[in-house]
């Protein structure tokens, strides 16, 4: 038969394909095990049939050793399967994770009440970014902090989180020298596990640079090691206060430089299409320069002037 062939005739081919499978590589149990639950599993294909015959019958074998018996009930659970792929012996990695996927599809169609779905957990969803009057206030408090270090190091938390998008160690780790000016703007090199180069809004280049400035080769929120831990709370304390003005958040402030990024940065309106106008002028401008292949009358030691005018309305090329 060519072509494909229809559904009923693949099952049909799949069904006498189970009742003959006999294989010599396990037992005459651990076959009969493997026919009696993949057939109730369905397949729809030979090939599938097969590759879940085969991870059965693995199964059912490995069991039958230590006193198991092979049954519906008790092989397909999930403790068996977990144990059988993760210790069972003389199997590649590659083979281990395949036998689970099909032992779990097996388990999942013969007996649904050992493997029930899992329950959907909660989701976190992605924070809504600071609007600019937010923004405003937390520079607003970090300005009124009662030393210029504290103003400094708390500037430098806003604008690194809101301008960068820096969070957690990419945070810490940063000095006033990573700061640098760059064709017309600002960026910030981020170190360690994922380095990187980050371009900073416009908005905070003045006061992220004056806070980098300050900074220098040290660390440009504070401290003497970029592998401290909870920096952000006693820094992001003081600015916490205002009327409606919410906590500050880092996740918040990257969202802020995410959304940032996503707006169009063109400030001005394209420039005007040339106008074209009909007919021509019967005195056109001197043509321009051309070379001897375009325009063969066209000589290299013409002056516009002795050049010959071209009929209005004619152009060639």
């Amino acid at each position: 038969m060519t072509g494909r062939e229809s559904p009923t005739a693949e099952l049909s081919v799949t069904a006498g394909y189970l009742a003959r499978w006999r294989p010599s590589s396990v037992s005459p149990r651990a076959a009969s095990f493997a026919r009696q639950v993949v057939a109730a599993a369905g397949p729809h294909s030979r090939e599938r049939a097969k590759d879940l015959l085969w991870a059965a019958g693995r199964l059912a074998d490995w069991a039958i050793g230590p006193g198991m018996e092979p049954v519906p009930e008790l092989l397909p659970h999930r403790s068996v399967i977990e144990r059988f792929t993760a210790h069972a012996p003389g199997l590649t990695c590659v083979t281990r994770r395949t036998l689970r996927t099909n032992l779990r599809f097996i388990a999942r169609h013969v007996v649904p009440q050992l493997h029930p779905a899992d329950l959907p957990l909660p989701r976190e969803r992605a924070k809504a970014p600071c609007s600019p009057a937010e923004i405003g206030g937390y520079l607003a408090l970090a300005d009124a902090q009662p030393t210029a270090a504290r103003r400094m190091r708390a500037a430098g938390l806003v604008c690194l989180g809101a301008a960068a998008g820096l969070i957690r160690a990419d945070l810490r780790a940063v000095r006033g020298s990573d700061v640098a000016c760059r064709a017309g703007g600002v960026i910030v090199t981020v170190r360690g596990a994922r380095p990187r180069v980050v371009p900073v809004l416009a908005r905070y280049h003045e006061v992220l640079l004056a806070s980098a400035g300050f900074a220098g080769e040290d660390l440009v929120t504070g401290g003497t090691d970029p592998a401290r831990h909870n920096i952000t709370s006693p820094l992001a304390r003081p600015l916490a206060g205002g009327t409606g003005l919410p906590a500050l958040d880092g996740s918040r402030l990257r969202a802020t430089w995410l959304a940032g990024c996503a707006r169009p940065t063109r400030t001005s309106s394209p420039p005007p299409r040339p106008s074209v106008t009909w007919p021509p002028s019967p005195n056109p401008p001197a043509w321009p320069e051309r070379s001897r292949s375009c325009n063969a009358d066209c000589s290299e030691s013409a002056t516009p002037d002795q050049r010959p005018i071209r009929k209005p309305g004619i152009l060639r090329y």
